[in-house]
Formats: C-alpha cells, sequence, structure tokens
C-alpha cells in the first residue's frame, strides 16, 4: 500500500504553490474572459445564428490565458494562430475524410504539426481541430465559415480580456522578446557573461529535445534571479543602508537649470535628485538631460540644446529651458536602504544607470549608490570572502 501511495505522488505534478489571492485573481480572470467573449460574440454574430456562439474549447483557453499567462503556450499567436489554424485544418479534413473517427484523428495530428512548424502550438486547439470534425450538421454544413465565426471571433475577444485584465490585475501580459543590448552593440549584456549564459541554456534545451512548458528568457530570468539570491547569501547581504552616499545633494523642479548644473560641475557628480517637500523624489537631473535639451556657451550659459535646434530646422517653434521641470527625467528607478547591493547589479550593469537614489517607505531621498560605491562594496565583499576562506 505504501508503494502505491509513493506511486502515486510522483505522479502528481510538481506545481509551485501559489497564493490564495492568485488563485482568486485567475479564477475571475477565466470568469470574466468567458463571459465577455460569450456576450460580444452574441452580438457580432447575432442571437439567432445557427453555429454555436461559444466553443468549448475557449474553456481551455481561459485556464492557459488567465491562470498561466507566462506560458509560451498562452501567447498571443499561439492562442489565434492554434485556434485558426487547427479549425482550418479540422474542417478540411472533415470535408475531405468521409469517416468521422479518421477525420478526427488526422485532424488533431495535422494540427498539432502545422501548429509547431508555424510557432504557435496551442493545447486547446487540438479539440477546436476536434470540433471541427464531431460537432455535428451544423458545424459540417458551415464549412470554412466556422473558422471566422465563433473561433476567430472568440479566440480574439478571449484574448483582448487576458491583455486587459492580466496588465490590470499586476500580471505582464504578454511576454515578450527581451529588449536588445541597451549599447546596441552585439555583445551580451554584462550580466551574461558569467555564470550560466543564454547560449548554455539553448544548448541544453537543444539536447533536452522536448517541448518545455516555459520560454527560454523566461527560464534565464528565473536562473538569472536565483543567481543574485545565491551572489546575496554569499556576500554577507550587504544592503543599500550601508554602502549608499547619505550627504545628496538634491534641487527642486522650479531650480535654475544654471544652479543646477554648477552645481553637477563644481560637485563633480552626474546626477542630482528633483524633490518636493510633498511629493518626496519627483524625478532626477543628469548630465544627460542637459546634453539633449541644452547647449553651454563660452561665457557659461545655458542656450538652446540639440533637439530643439533640430526642432526649429524642421519647422517646430522652441524655448529655451529655463528650470530643472522642463528636463529632468521622470521616470526614476529607486531602491530603498534595505535592499541588497546585489539587486543593482542587473540594472547599473545591464540598463547603463551610473546612479540608484535610495528612499524611504515614504519616497524621500536618504541617500544615493553610484557606480563605483557599488563596484567598491562588491571587491571588499569578495575580498572579505577570499579572508574568510583563508
Amino acid at each position: 500500500m505504501s508503494k502505491a501511495a509513493a506511486l502515486l505522488r510522483r505522479l502528481m505534478p510538481s506545481l509551485v504553490p501559489v497564493s490564495g489571492w492568485e488563485r482568486l485573481r485567475a479564477s475571475c480572470g477565466a470568469l470574466i474572459g468567458v463571459l465577455s467573449t460569450g456576450f460580444i460574440s452574441t452580438v457580432a454574430v447575432g442571437a439567432d445564428a445557427s453555429l454555436p456562439l461559444l466553443i468549448a474549447p475557449m474553456g481551455a483557453s481561459a485556464v492557459l490565458l488567465f491562470a498561466a499567462p507566462s506560458s509560451p503556450l498562452a501567447q498571443p499567436w499561439s492562442i489565434v494562430g492554434g485556434n485558426v489554424v487547427s479549425a482550418t485544418v479540422g474542417v478540411t479534413c472533415a470535408l475531405l475524410i468521409p469517416n468521422p473517427v479518421v477525420a478526427a484523428a488526422i485532424a488533431v495530428a495535422l494540427a498539432i504539426g502545422v501548429m509547431l512548424l508555424l510557432g504557435c502550438l496551442h493545447p486547446p486547439s487540438g479539440a477546436v481541430a476536434l470540433t471541427a470534425v464531431l460537432g455535428g450538421p451544423v458545424i459540417r454544413e458551415a464549412g470554412y465559415a466556422f473558422v471566422f465565426s465563433p473561433v476567430a471571433i472568440n479566440s480574439l475577444v478571449i484574448l483582448t480580456a487576458a491583455l486587459i485584465f492580466n496588465n490590470l490585475t499586476g500580471r505582464r501580459y504578454p511576454h515578450l522578446a527581451p529588449a536588445p543590448n541597451p549599447h546596441r552593440t552585439e555583445d551580451p549584456l554584462p550580466s551574461q557573461r558569467f555564470g550560466v549564459v543564454p547560449d548554455d541554456l539553448q544548448a541544453v534545451l537543444a539536447q533536452y529535445g522536448e517541448i518545455v512548458d516555459i520560454s527560454p528568457e523566461e527560464l534565464d530570468s528565473f536562473i538569472h534571479q536565483a543567481q543574485i539570491r545565491a551572489f546575496t547569501r554569499r556576500s554577507g547581504e550587504i544592503t543599500c543602508g550601508e554602502i549608499m552616499s547619505r550627504d545628496v545633494l538634491t534641487v527642486a523642479p522650479d531650480t535654475p537649470l544654471r544652479k543646477a548644473w554648477r552645481m553637477l560641475v563644481a560637485h563633480r557628480i552626474q546626477a542630482l535628485p528633483v524633490v518636493t517637500e510633498k511629493d518626496g523624489m519627483v524625478g532626477m537631473i543628469t548630465q544627460a538631460d542637459f546634453m539633449k535639451h541644452t547647449t553651454l556657451a563660452v561665457d557659461g550659459r545655458l542656450q538652446i540644446g540639440l533637439r530643439e535646434r533640430i526642432g526649429n530646422i524642421i519647422g517646430l517653434p522652441a524655448k529655451s529651458p529655463r528650470l530643472v521641470s522642463e528636463i529632468m527625467t521622470t521616470r526614476v528607478q529607486s531602491a530603498l536602504p534595505e535592499t541588497m547591493i546585489a539587486k543593482l547589479v542587473p540594472p547599473m550593469a545591464d540598463m547603463g544607470l551610473h546612479h540608484m537614489p535610495i528612499v524611504d517607505a515614504e519616497n524621500r531621498v536618504v541617500g544615493i549608490v553610484t557606480q563605483s560605491d557599488l563596484i567598491a562594496a562588491l571587491f571588499q565583499g569578495r575580498l572579505d570572502a577570499v579572508q574568510q576562506v583563508a
């Protein structure tokens, strides 16, 4: 009996535990997705349409779209392409093969092959092909019209619902391919030049030779995050609060640009946090902002910059900026004092950030970490680790 129980436990999938909120979120998403698909399809086609307004495979698509939106099998091309291709294959088999059982088997097999060929594998689409063959005389008589309604309409509506719902509830969808190197060179990102690199993953996946329900990019991200956690553990859990500069120079949105520039030059720094008493940090002004928007005259005055000069050339009105608020960067990445320094490596190494403002729970600037601070801390942590081993 114990052996049978052990075997049953081994047959159960090893799923990552999810929170109660995630279970509720996925269930509500499926409810909204299927309801909206049924209602909108009814409006688009008409309640008295002979074809079904909502096909059963949409329920399986809803499971992937709302419960596993990061899966490669749940991405937009997989949903729409897989369902439309499978419906087309199913209708073709139903028209050409008299025996429904044989037609159904061939339809599913061909649908899988074509989806793999086109890169739009979607498991519920196998049921779409089956429905096209075994759905009854109404679907058989509709022929290729079944591909448009209800298959294509259902697929587009439930996909739209997933796009809106997932992003509103904090789930990034769709999962796009990673952005290219920000420096636009062929070199891999700095964080991808050591440890497990993408080429290693591609080689292992090719050797594995089976379909894995996770994209190489997502797998690489998980491994990278695990490496950061391991590094944090080995580096003694150094926090941003321990290495940050605390005497931080700041400016207000209404600070004159000339004054802000003089502060950068006098203190030999590259950026100034922009703060207000009410909202804390509202932006950053950097040397790059000055280069984009202003130029420095011989007498030290700030003049109209390159972007505005180009605007003048093509006939767009422009005025010389005068205040920090006119050229500052408002989307600023920040960290908390208790953030481990290992988490600063990706943005500073891969995204090219030269400085990371440190804010408290109320968004008040309490410090700043520069690339120099990070390098010194990592070097010291490495020295400490070597000394402990010795």
